[in-house]
């Protein structure tokens, strides 16, 4: 609800937020002043960083759609950000009616409008919590209410992670939502590196630390990799976004390192 001056309660007015930044970089509206003048600045330091987003979000529905061909029909979306096309409730209801979705997200205006997106939807829940706290979301009414733990369950970690610092432990993250699951669950995610563009991975480093809420600790592919303990990739393996399993030949960039996020989608063995 809103306070005083009309934002939200937990909204800090003066730093941009992490989900309203990406909703402005997918050309969104639900974003502030704030948040558009730090997608600048990024722009400045990639240009290409709109496309970068883009490709991320492609994935997700390619992701979502190979989950559901399967098998998956209930997803927890961890970090899901502000509404925009190609919800994974939409895709995964889609391709499969009545697929049930758990959104998490702990940014005021992403609850908010999650909240009014879903409430004609059954399937569909929002549960304001942070990542860093599993056992919180796991034992949430809403997880409770839609996630059956005894058939595979998809957790999808698109580009949050990385906003985990080391000692917030994100490798413990991952095992407490792994440990979870059933065999045959999956894991999903994003997470931006600073292996092939270290220079570029470092100045959106302190941007974030300067203008976000959320730092941000790009990692090496080794450490991406080693997030899916307990988990087998699927090929193609851990890839740049636009290079897993890519809808067209055309998609393929001509230099993918230079989106600078690895993707990936493995198996719990067991």
């Amino acid at each position: 609800m809103p306070d005083g001056d009309g934002l939200p309660r937990g909204v800090d007015p003066g730093k941009a937020s992490v989900a309203r930044m990406y909703d402005a970089m997918l050309g969104g509206e639900h974003n502030f002043a704030i948040d558009r003048e730090a997608v600048a600045a990024f722009t400045a330091i990639d240009p290409q960083v709109r496309t970068l987003a883009r490709a991320n979000r492609a994935f997700l529905g390619r992701a979502v759609r190979f989950l559901v061909d399967a098998g998956v029909r209930q997803f927890i979306d961890l970090g899901s950000g502000i509404p925009t096309q190609g919800n994974v409730h939409e895709v995964a209801q889609a391709a499969s009616p009545g697929a049930r979705v758990v959104y998490v997200d702990n940014d005021p205006v992403a609850v908010a409008h999650s909240e009014a997106l879903l409430a004609d939807n059954p399937d569909a829940l929002i549960v304001a919590a942070d990542i860093r706290k599993p056992a919180e979301i796991l034992s949430s009414p809403q997880v409770r209410a839609l996630i059956d733990f005894e058939q595979p369950v998809a957790v999808l970690m698109i580009t949050i992670l990385h906003f985990v610092s080391p000692q917030e432990d994100p490798a413990g993250i991952v095992a407490a939502f792994r440990d979870a699951l059933p065999a045959g669950s999956w894991l999903a995610l994003t997470h931006a590196t600073d292996e092939d563009r270290p220079d570029t991975a470092a100045a959106v480093g302190q941007l974030y630390r300067d203008r976000a809420t959320s730092p941000v600790t790009p990692r090496s592919r080794d450490e991406i990799k080693s997030l899916f303990d307990g988990f087998e990739l699927v090929e193609p393996g851990l890839a740049y976004v636009p290079l897993w399993r890519p809808d067209r030949p055309e998609d393929v960039p001509d230099n993918p390192s230079q989106y600078w996020v690895y993707a990936g989608v493995g198996r719990k063995s067991g």
